[in-house]
């Protein structure tokens, strides 16, 4: 019986005679997700502008545009998986929307705090790492890894009510949360991870004075990180699962966060001469991997209901989400190149032109989609037929793949318009 609903469910949806009655057909979905991806636009607006205006510490401290898209993308995995979560016990009643503590809440809570400084502490070391196999100026090891973790302490103080905020309110408002909730979360990790940065380059000048007090610091930060892991991995069975199927493939997102940061690192003149096309970075990448987890939600979703099965070959509903996707990407990618040449140019700041930023930001966007796609799709029916939670492995590692994936591409389709590659 439930295969022959299955059935009926995909060959309504797999064939419409029209592009308008496609529209129409998914027009809510259409209206909800570009109504996130907008409102993710002004916080990575203000994260472009923000990193625009970061020159003086690109400069002074080597090797920092490397942590960047790594932090970023590690507020967005963390939080994201912590907000799918929070959703998946919403619908089954185990937490409340009241903003009452419980047990199962504060596992989800102490859960993404550990992971976020384990995490913390592997892409400090990660981007020295990549620096040295580059060949690239950097910092030491020891500025590394505590910019890094700071970082992550303060950003954590920050998303963990927000996550919580914006999950229960989407929650009781009857919201989709595969449209909303998780582009809305990495928005505010994007908008709070700079700030974050910043504040701690401005911690490490505090204590630099001595280094035998950095030292001790570092040593303090150490012993808490791996006594919090161990406590938390033998806390309570749901704890254990999540960090054990958490941490290696956040580890592997960090990595691919790190080589992000390195390609664009590799660029990084270009980048300081053109803060327009500086500011486009955290656009892009924010942009890209909203879109994105919009579609590995809605593809956990579709496997888990039963819309869509875990075939080798994607068809019926799965064509139709790519679809969707290829349409948001020609609508968004556009929009944020304007968004970049316009900020620039209210700051009195020299661009590179609308034209040229609006063609760099479509094409990149709809060459990333168009790959992106697949991947994304192949990792939710591997996970899923692996019996491993959508909720910890699809949006990661995804978006972390499209963080990499992105920076390579901006970087290069960048270069080719602006005439350094001809």
């Amino acid at each position: 019986m439930k295969k022959r609903q299955q059935k009926k469910i995909r060959s309504s949806l797999s064939v419409l005679s029209t592009f308008p009655d496609f529209l129409k057909e998914h027009e809510s979905i259409i209206k909800e997700s570009l109504i996130a991806l907008l409102i993710c636009a002004i916080g990575d607006l203000i994260a472009g502008i923000i990193l625009g205006k970061m020159t003086f510490f690109l400069e002074t401290f080597p090797g920092l545009l490397v942590i960047i898209p790594g932090a970023i993308g590690m507020r967005g995995n963390i939080f994201g998986s912590f907000a799918s979560r929070l959703s998946s016990n919403l619908h089954i009643g185990i937490i409340s929307p009241k903003f009452e503590f419980s047990q199962d809440l504060n596992y989800n809570i102490f859960s993404s705090f550990v992971l976020t400084l384990v995490l913390s502490l592997f892409l400090g070391i990660i981007a020295k790492i990549l620096c040295v196999l580059l060949h690239q100026p950097s910092m030491d090891l020891i500025d590394f890894i505590l910019i890094s973790i700071v970082a992550g302490i303060i950003s954590n103080l920050i998303m963990l009510p927000i996550t919580m905020f914006v999950s229960f309110k989407s929650f009781e408002h009857g919201w989709d949360p595969d449209n909303i909730t998780s582009p809305i979360i990495a928005a505010f990790g994007d908008l709070f991870t700079l700030p974050a940065i910043i504040l701690s380059v401005f911690i490490l000048n505090f204590i630099s004075f001595n280094f035998i007090v950095k030292d001790v610091i570092l040593i303090i930060l150490l012993i808490a990180i791996v006594v919090s892991f161990i406590h938390c991995y033998k806390l309570s069975y749901e704890t254990n699962a999540i960090l054990k199927q958490s941490t290696p493939v956040l580890l592997l997102c960090s990595f691919l966060g790190g080589a992000a940061g390195g390609i664009l690192n590799l660029a990084v003149e270009t980048l300081l001469t053109n803060p327009s096309l500086l500011t486009l970075v955290p656009l892009f990448s924010g942009e890209s991997g909203s879109l994105i987890s919009i579609l590995g939600a809605r593809l956990s979703s579709g496997l888990h209901s039963g819309l869509i099965e875990p075939l080798r070959k994607p068809e019926g509903e799965s064509i139709h989400n790519f679809i969707i996707s290829l349409i948001l990407a020609v609508i968004i990618f556009p929009v944020i190149g304007l968004l970049a040449e316009a900020s620039s140019y209210a700051l009195g700041v020299v661009g590179v032109g609308f034209d040229k930023l609006v063609e760099i930001s479509t094409s990149s966007g709809v060459i990333l989609v168009s790959i992106i796609i697949l991947i994304v799709y192949y990792v939710s029916v591997t996970s899923y037929n692996n019996n491993l939670d959508p909720d910890n492995i699809v949006i990661p590692i995804s978006t972390s793949i499209t963080d990499s994936i992105s920076s390579l591409i901006l970087i290069s389709m960048s270069l080719l318009f602006l005439g350094v590659l001809v």
